[in-house]
């Protein structure tokens, strides 16, 4: 029996952990944050791939049977192909599940006109990973999307109401917005972006943002209740645990921005990978 394994770059991952819990409160989860790393967004696919890989791998070793990859960079340069590669080879009675195909499932119904906007770090973009998803499983949809290189940033050092901070929230919606003017729905499609929900809204009224927190954890309990041969080897003493890449003592302390309180991290060095 062991925990799901909850995968981030850093802290975004938090914000879907959060809903994790609350729609399986019953589940262990451990939490792994690349800190040291960290940010993927602007890294190159075989980093993306090699850091995200040796992480998942270091949450097998600690007992997890199945990891959700909490970032939308890892999951749109790495799931496919450790899915693919990696766990035939190494661990076939193993699962890894991204955060990109359960918002591509729903997401026809997130708009009444079918258009969709989509705001993303330039790594989740240039993947076109929800081009492809989006367009498999909601073919009606018309999507449009805009990279926000200063998103992440602005919200882990708490800039994002000072006027410069302002200025790139409101600058890259309205980018996004003249690709069509008829987007009356746009998709935060980073971890960090939720916790900006509020201040997009009060700028942007008339425009519906949607996070993907409460959808991929209503999809991981669909999931587990369709795989019982998963769900069974799985803990349930309501545990949780949370590790980190970094050292904690350097660690930003805006966690509370994403989780219901400020979680205790700890410490771990990475396992090597033998290929």
């Amino acid at each position: 029996m062991g925990a799901i394994g909850v995968f981030d770059s850093g802290f975004g991952g938090l914000s879907i952990l959060k809903h994790l819990q609350k729609e399986l409160p019953k589940y262990d989860f451990i939490y792994l944050g690349d800190n040291a790393r960290t940010p993927y967004g602007s890294r190159s696919f075989d980093t993306i791939y090699e850091y995200t890989r040796q992480c998942v791998f270091q949450l097998f070793e600690m007992g997890c049977p199945l990891v959700v990859l909490a970032c939308n960079t890892a999951s749109a340069k790495a799931l496919r192909t450790i899915q693919q590669v990696d766990l035939p080879k190494k661990y076939p009675n193993h699962r890894v599940l991204g955060i990109i195909r359960p918002i591509a499932e729903e997401s026809q119904s997130f708009s009444a006109n079918q258009i969709l906007g989509l705001l993303a770090t330039k790594g989740t973009i240039s993947s076109k990973s929800y081009d492809i998803e989006v367009s498999k499983h909601s073919p009606k949809v018309a999507l449009y999307s805009q990279a926000c290189p200063m998103w992440v940033p602005l919200v882990e050092n708490n800039a994002w109401k000072t006027p410069g901070g302002l200025f790139f929230l409101k600058e890259d919606v309205n980018k996004l917005i003249q690709q069509n003017p008829k987007i009356n729905t746009i998709l935060l499609a980073c971890t960090h972006y939720p916790h900006l929900k509020k201040e997009l809204s009060k700028y942007f009224p008339k425009i519906n943002f949607i996070e993907q927190g409460p959808i991929v954890a209503i999809k991981l309990k669909d999931y587990l209740i369709r795989h019982p041969e998963i769900s069974h080897k799985l803990s349930q003493m309501s545990a949780l645990r949370f590790y980190s890449t970094e050292n904690p003592d350097n660690l930003n302390l805006q966690t509370q921005f994403f989780h219901t309180s400020p979680p205790s991290f700890t410490h771990i060095h990475l396992l090597e990978i033998n290929n």
